[in-house]
């Protein structure tokens, strides 16, 4: 299996049987003790902000055939990872830019 990112990741360690076996009751209270469970609190919540994914645009590119050869080796999804990596940049350059 490959994640978004290009990592191989292995198959899943999950015991879907046992899941599709186990009571809503049975998830919740798993749920519940798993240390890495999060729930927002009342103020966290008042905190959200709705954020929307900016419109896509169609555009040509030219890519080297190297770098493009390596996204497309990553496998289906390599168009989403290459914008991926563009915004993580795009937003690493905008917080220097706001910090400068």
């Amino acid at each position: 299996m490959t994640s978004l990112l290009g990592e191989d990741i292995g198959p899943s360690q999950t015991d879907w049987a046992r899941v599709k076996a186990m009571t809503e009751e049975e998830i919740e209270r798993n749920a519940a003790s798993d240390p890495d469970t999060w729930e927002p609190t009342e103020e966290e919540w008042a905190k959200a902000v709705i954020q929307r994914r900016p419109k896509k645009e169609s555009i040509h590119l030219r890519i080297d055939s190297d770098v493009l050869a390596w996204f497309r080796s990553n496998g289906p999804g390599y168009v989403t990872y290459m914008t991926l990596v563009l915004r993580v940049w795009y937003e690493l350059k905008s917080k220097q830019k706001l910090s400068a």
